[in-house]
Order: C-alpha cells, then structure tokens, then sequence
C-alpha cells in the first residue's frame, strides 16, 4: 500500500509525504534504509558516504558504486533510531537549492509504516519534479528489500543500468567536488 498527499507550506515550496506499509519490522526496515558503504537498490544503487557515520551535523553523500560520482550531498538533520532519519537533500546534477528529506519508521499491524516525506524543494523547480519522479521508486524497493531480501523489478533494472549511468555523469558530479570535509 502506497499513500501520496502533498502539503502545501507555501507559495514556494510544497510538502510532499509517501507513506508505504512494508510487512517487515522496525528494525529491519530501518537497517536497510541507514546502511553505509553498501549498494542501496532502493536508493538508485547508490552507496551512502559519510566520514563517520549517520548523526546529526554529519555530511553525508550518495554515490556511484564505482566512487567517482556523487549524485547526491546533503547534512544529517536528525537521527534517531530507529524511528527518524532527516538530511538535506542536493542533487549534484541539478543547481537548485537543497531540499528536505525526511524517513520516519512506524510500527503499525505487524509491519512498518514507512513516510518519506520531501519539503523545501523549490516548488515547480527541477529538483522537486526529479524527487517527486523518485518517492514511489524508493518505497516500492525498500518495501520489496526488507519482505523479500531481493529489490523490486525497477530496482534491478536501475542496477543494471548503473554503468550506463556512470558514463553520462557530468563533469560537476565528480567525487572530488563534493568532500565530505
């Protein structure tokens, strides 16, 4: 079950919220979604880079598994296990300013409740169309990684893609642009 309802914060930014129920506990949904130094097949087979590790002021990337691109940087906004997780969210490809992203972890009927909710991005921009093309990607694999152990059929076919992906990365994508210092 996937639920979508925007919220509107303003006139320039919109709260979006997806929520997916994953038959799955708390802790392992949430293991799944924090995972460092691994292929997240719900996060477009990206890998989360941190320095050390998830907390808040922490900055974080999401990279390429070959370590040369980033796609995308953000700062740990909150971390509390294993119930919230929230950063700042910028796609290196996309000069806009940096959205919101925040995972909240909900026990509900034997399962979890998973909310991905974006805020700030700005409203019609390129990076709010581009997150809002990704919410339902995201819980539809997450949901399949912690019920089955295996990413949904979109989750596989963007992992095979990832050379591809890799390939037509610009030059501003680069890792060295974006330290994690």
């Amino acid at each position: 079950m996937t639920i979508d309802a925007p919220r509107h914060a303003s006139a320039a930014a919109t709260t979006h919220v997806n929520r997916t129920f994953i038959a799955a506990p708390v802790d392992t949904v949430w293991s799944l979604l924090v995972a460092t130094d691994t292929v997240l097949p719900f996060f477009f087979g990206a890998i989360c880079d941190t320095r050390d590790g998830l907390r808040p002021g922490a900055r974080m990337r999401m990279v390429h598994p070959n370590r040369k691109i980033a796609m995308v940087v953000g700062e740990v906004l909150a971390f509390e296990p294993p119930h919230l997780y929230a950063h700042t969210f910028r796609m290196t490809h996309i000069d806009e300013p940096p959205a919101t992203v925040t995972y909240r972890l909900t026990p509900a009927d034997g399962g979890t409740m998973f909310e991905l909710e974006i805020a700030e991005a700005r409203r019609g921009g390129r990076l709010e169309r581009e997150m809002l093309g990704a919410q339902k990607f995201i819980g539809t694999n997450l949901k399949a990684l912690a019920e089955t152990g295996k990413p949904a059929f979109s989750g596989r076919m963007v992992m095979a893609l990832s050379p591809l992906i890799a390939m037509t990365a610009k030059k501003e994508q680069r890792i060295a642009n974006w330290p994690l210092e």
